[in-house]
């Protein structure tokens, strides 16, 4: 059994077909499914169908990779660890962030982590929460950047910060601040159902409990929904970050709520047996640091939990 022969395994597993497996891994489509087959005889169980399109795993091959991630993980801890005892920090990281942080806080740590670690490449993928998990699970991703805590088998969180909401509003309130229950349902737009930042609202306002409630249009970002408030009225519940590069006369609309204020837990989560720790904290320290003055220090705030359909990672 070899490191190479596992890699083909993870590699088709995440493609569902060899030819394409193959060309990911820079071989030849006989020589990968050779090594495979050469793996399974000396295992003595069957991984994949190969009698189902797209292929398959087979019950004994869902464990195997299982294993295989978390060996071909642990071996690349033993290199991270080599590069750390040499004072070297290099590589490509590949980072999942959540689109209702994504535009707000990457203009905030991604260039100064890049000055500070020449050697790192570091790609950037927009997704859900869902996918980012599903990404973690498959290898396909090292890390996210996204609201906390799932609770999710095999996700390992380290909150970085927590980022108050505030409400941007075109009513006019005598109140110098609102409490959730202050807000009219019926005058609330949200975020589509597909992110977990709507799913923060629905419980801050409690519009699960609301009857007779109706909500005509979900908006696919945080700019649409300050762009809904300022032409339709109403009101909107922001993430902090979100309202840093709003223009004056529209900070003016914004209205905090009383201490202590709800606010999303922020952190870097990884998968179980991630054993790049250098970097983890790297870029822990970066994202930390860059943060405004504000988040670092946020006061006395509450965590909105975060509901989130997980479906089963293949």
């Amino acid at each position: 059994m070899t490191l190479q022969q596992l890699e083909y395994v993870a590699a088709v597993a995440r493609h569902r077909h060899f030819a394409k497996a193959a060309k990911a891994c820079f071989v030849t489509q006989p020589t990968l499914s050779m090594m495979i087959r050469k793996l399974e005889q000396e295992l003595g169980v069957q991984i994949f169908d190969r009698n189902r399109k797209p292929v398959q795993l087979t019950p004994a091959g869902k464990i195997i990779l299982e294993r295989a991630r978390k060996i071909l993980k642990e071996a690349e801890g033993l290199s991270e660890w080599v590069r750390s005892y040499k004072g070297e920090i290099e590589g490509t990281i590949s980072l999942g962030i959540i689109p209702t942080l994504a535009p707000y806080i990457l203009p905030l740590f991604g260039s100064q982590f890049l000055k500070k670690h020449p050697r790192i490449k570091l790609k950037i993928w927009e997704y859900t929460t869902e996918q980012i998990v599903h990404h973690l699970k498959a290898g396909t991703l090292d890390m996210g950047l996204l609201a906390t805590p799932l609770e999710y088998p095999g996700i390992k969180e380290y909150p970085l910060f927590y980022e108050p909401f505030v409400v941007y509003t075109t009513n006019t309130y005598s109140k110098e601040y609102l409490l959730p229950n202050d807000i009219d349902p019926s005058q609330l737009w949200l975020m589509e159902e597909a992110h977990c930042f709507q799913s923060q609202v629905l419980k801050l306002c409690e519009l699960r409990e609301q009857s007779g409630q109706r909500l005509d249009y979900e908006a696919g970002s945080i700019e649409t929904l300050i762009q809904l408030v300022n032409s339709q009225e109403g009101i909107t519940i922001l993430p902090k970050l979100a309202t840093y590069s709003l223009q004056d006369a529209y900070k003016k609309r914004l209205k905090p709520f009383h201490p202590p204020v709800p606010a999303r837990e922020i952190s870097l989560v990884v998968y179980d047996g991630y054993a790049r720790d250098q970097v983890l904290n790297a870029l822990t320290s970066v994202i930390k640091e860059n943060l405004p003055q504000s988040l670092q220090q946020p006061g006395e705030v509450y965590r909105v939990g975060v509901e989130v359909e997980i479906s089963e990672v293949k």
